[in-house]
């Protein structure tokens, strides 16, 4: 029987914000998420501290095309020469041809930015990506995989069930869980951890039912853990799915308010919301945790607006 292992790969220059997956299989393996063109040393350090080596990526995932997420796909193709690329069709298309993607980017950030964040985004031949429809499954080693279509985030994402290790990678689908803002409390000789995960809503695609229904369809699978991309594994996942349900509640609501025409500071009303919810499960923030969610708040209120908008 194939030897089956999970390894978390920490992308990011800021410690713990956003992960890759190295899941290997026997003499087989596949990254799911890619972060950008600058986790690509990190992603073959991982390969390499292994024992394997590029030749032997079979699959390159992306839950879906956000530049967190994607943008470093390229690069990874490019350096394993046997590897295809994975990711829900409206993403695929995106990745072939990332010119929309950088023009919008660059756009927002400027060229020299864009670069700072993600590196070059190169297309990437159309023979070496294949689009996955819901349900649809693929193999690693003895291993198959099965992605679900789940929009709510993204109109373009999926999560990957991966029932071999009893785990599901999750992308944003799942939302926000970094490990700075979970805290151990005291009882006498328990170490309990006072959880505290947030929705992502981000732009453009926030939808307040389709993400109640990705949250419900990865409790569905009962797995035993879930990998989030921002950040690692968790394992208490009805108590996360609760948090996010109120979340994504509290969005909902504020986006009915900016639709109906009220004047809504959004952002506001969410740091108010964030500073209500850890007071209440005794978590007391630090200038560095609000420091750590600040661009979280930003982005979550401009979704909240886009969507209100569309409406």
């Amino acid at each position: 029987m194939t030897n089956h292992a999970r390894f978390t790969v920490d992308c990011d220059v800021l410690p713990q914000f956003t992960a890759a997956y190295l899941r290997v299989a026997g003499d087989e393996a596949a990254f799911i998420e890619t972060h950008t063109a600058h986790a690509v040393p990190r992603l073959m350090r991982a390969l390499d501290e292994q024992g394997l080596r590029p030749e032997q990526v079979r699959w390159v995932v992306v839950t879906h095309a956000h530049l967190d997420h994607a943008a470093g796909a390229s690069a990874v193709i490019a350096r394993c020469p046997n590897a295809t690329l994975l990711a829900h069709p409206r993403a695929a298309r995106h990745l072939v041809d990332p010119s929309r993607l950088v023009a919008s980017a660059t756009s927002v950030y400027g060229a020299a930015r864009f670069a700072e964040l993600y590196g070059t985004i190169d297309p990437i031949p159309a023979d070496r990506v294949r689009a996955l429809d819901d349900g649809e499954t693929f193999a690693l080693g003895d291993a198959t995989l099965r992605v679900h279509h789940t929009a709510g985030h993204a109109k373009h994402h999926f999560i990957v069930d991966d029932p071999a290790i009893d785990t599901v990678y999750t992308g944003d689908t799942f939302g926000l869980v970094y490990p700075a803002l979970q805290r151990v409390r005291v009882h006498g000789a328990r170490l309990p951890v006072v959880r505290f995960a947030i929705a992502t809503t981000s732009p453009t695609d926030f939808d307040p039912d389709e993400a109640r229904k990705s949250v419900d369809k990865i409790l569905s699978l009962g797995r035993g853990a879930a990998c989030l991309t921002h950040f690692d594994e968790i394992r208490d996942l009805d108590e996360v799915a609760a948090q996010l349900r109120g979340w994504i509640d509290r969005s909902e609501a504020l986006l009915r308010r900016v639709a109906a025409g009220e004047e809504v500071d959004v952002a506001a009303e969410l740091r108010r919301a964030i500073a209500d919810d850890t007071a209440a499960r005794g978590l007391v923030l630090t200038d560095a945790d609000w420091k750590l969610l600040a661009t979280d708040i930003e982005l979550n209120a401009q979704g909240i607006v886009f969507a209100a908008k569309k409406r």
